[in-house]
């Protein structure tokens, strides 16, 4: 591991400072790109206007014809944590602008597979509806959308997720990504883009006479669940996609929220009052999650979008079980993929360009969180393959991939495809996560091309592991109110949470739950506990460590530790 302090802008620096910013957030903020106090500002009125992302208009005035006629409109999600908090935003927010009958259907991961298919577009049909939403998928589904129409509906799709060289016929299509959209965010969550949706819903009503500025609906109450999905979908944080997530993190910790999303912090032992970035990816988001991976995701969506506090308990409660058991199936699986991984090369020997793994036992459900584990250990583009439960498809893999900084795993699917025609069934994707679809008879075929295209796209410098870091931090800020103030911070995927680093000297260490590292450290002359999570070798007498500022709780007494993340290469 190679780390790498970030470049620290002085003028950034002082301008924030001037502006009342923290010394070290202002720091920190200016190594991101941030150099004046706007950028700071979370007001819902610097949002981009909901008439700058291509469709919305046009969207709005499908659904306000189709409320006003009475007819019934469902929502197809899909089935992680975006899909579901975009179709409980959906639900919720249709509702108030006064939908009188809309429903939903999830497809089911084993049996129907991603996005809107046929199949699926007849059990809508069948539900009674004559509008079909998409939610966080529809931009692939060509032959979904043809027979939707076929059937009679009108479909409206709203995604974020890159296009095809194909495009859906959709009566109308809202994705910040499609052609000639010249929306600001393009890594606006499928949350986010229906929560713009309805602002554009509710700005027609509003011009219609519907309502006014004082009787209008808050659409605001669903920000919540907009900062959740967004979150959990490991998006890039811009500042559209961070003034959301701030908004939304303020009513959380107002405790305004949804049912369910107050069940789930409870369910995982988290402080609403202190809610932050990382309870949404790390404590909530999986446990919605852990419904479309095993279970059903309709657990999930209930979750987040009943008003029964007791019902929100029951399933959260649920949800938190099924987490449970995703932990330790992934578990297995995890140990099983490393051992497979390992026997592909030598052990002084680097690993090869990609990795691949699959065996019989694996389950489908947990192959992306496998996937990114290999990935995080080799540091090299990573499918993990799983078979397919579904009836009629045994003959199929299901792979999920995960890629490092540098490789743009869904175009490397793209180029596989047209070297070998007829390998891939099914992908889609993103530059880092990707999943596809091959017969099990093709996957050292598959193995061999991604290696290939990994090995072409591939230097030196994309495969040397790098972490960016904040350098030293001073002396006076190693303080648990400083922790927190960091802590409250919206930070994520494009706006790293503040890892800081320097030579530290170990005064002693020892293992604790047989797997984690805990240390004591001397820091700028003064001792420091630390916890290094996952590590059970020793460290040398002085290490250069890269560690996030933390507070951990003795006594009822916050202390300060050191959350170590890497250790340089000696």
């Amino acid at each position: 591991m190679k780390l790498i302090d970030r470049d620290i802008p002085p003028r950034a620096v002082w301008a924030l400072e001037q502006a009342g910013t923290h010394p070290l957030l202002a720091r920190l903020l200016a190594a991101r790109g941030i150099d004046n106090a706007q950028d700071l500002q979370d007001d819902l009125a610097l949002l981009i206007p909901p008439d700058q992302l291509k469709g919305t208009r046009e969207a709005a005035e499908l659904l306000a014809q189709a409320m006003q006629d009475g007819k019934r409109l469902c929502i197809v999600a899909d089935y992680d944590c975006d899909g579901a908090t975009a179709c409980a935003v959906g639900l919720r927010g249709l509702r108030m602008l006064g939908a009188q009958h809309v429903d939903y259907l999830v497809p089911d991961r084993v049996v129907d597979g991603y996005g809107l298919t046929p199949t699926i577009a007849e059990r809508v049909k069948q539900s009674g509806a004559d509008v079909l939403i998409t939610v966080d998928n529809g931009i692939a589904s060509v032959e979904g959308v043809d027979a939707a129409h076929q059937l009679g509906m009108q479909v409206l799709v709203t995604d974020h997720h890159l296009p095809g060289e194909q495009l859906p016929t959709a009566d109308v299509t809202v994705n910040p990504n499609q052609p000639g959209c010249s929306f600001p965010s393009k890594s606006m969550a499928g949350v986010g883009v229906m929560f713009y949706v309805l602002l554009a819903l509710r700005t027609l009503l509003r011009e219609r006479g519907v309502f006014d500025a004082r009787t209008q609906p808050r659409l605001d109450s669903l920000l919540p669940l907009v900062a959740l999905g967004t979150v959990a979908d490991v998006v890039r944080l811009d500042a559209n996609n961070r003034r959301l997530v701030a908004q939304g993190l303020k009513r959380i910790r107002a405790g305004h929220m949804p049912p369910g999303m107050s069940a789930l912090f409870q369910a995982a032992a988290r402080k609403v009052q202190q809610a932050s970035t990382f309870d949404l990816g790390f404590a909530l988001g999986p446990r919605i999650n852990a419904a479309g991976r095993l279970s059903d995701m309709r657990l999930g969506i209930e979750c987040l979008q009943t008003d029964d506090a007791a019902l929100a308990t029951q399933l959260a409660t649920q949800l938190d079980q099924i987490n449970r058991e995703r932990r330790v199936i992934e578990g297995d699986m995890r140990d099983m993929a490393l051992e497979i991984a390992q026997s592909l090369f030598e052990d002084d020997a680097p690993a090869p360009p990609a990795v691949c793994v699959f065996d019989p036992e694996f389950h489908e459900g947990v192959v992306g969180i496998v996937a990114s584990r290999l990935k995080e250990q080799f540091h090299r583009p990573v499918f993990v393959f799983a078979p397919s439960t579904a009836p009629g498809k045994e003959h199929e893999i299901k792979g999920s991939g995960r890629s490092i900084p540098g490789f743009h795993l869904r175009d490397a699917l793209d180029l596989l495809a047209k070297r070998a025609p007829g390998v891939l069934l099914r992908f889609g994707g993103h530059a880092m996560a990707a999943g596809c679809t091959i017969a099990e008879e093709h996957f050292e075929l598959f193995e061999h091309h991604l290696a290939q295209i990994a090995q072409e796209g591939l230097d030196a410098a994309t495969l040397q592991r790098r972490l960016d870091t904040d350098g030293p931090l001073p002396a006076e800020f190693r303080r648990a109110d400083v922790a927190q103030l960091l802590q409250a911070q919206v930070w994520g995927q494009g706006f790293a949470a503040p890892v800081f680093s320097e030579k530290l000297e170990v005064i002693s260490q020892r293992l604790v739950g047989e797997k984690h590292l805990s240390i004591k450290l001397r820091h700028q002359g003064q001792l420091v506990d630390g916890i290094w999570f996952g590590r059970n070798e020793p460290l040398p007498a002085q290490a250069h460590l890269a560690y996030r500022l933390d507070t951990d709780e003795w006594q009822g007494q916050q202390r300060v530790r050191f959350v170590i993340e890497a250790a340089q290469d000696l």
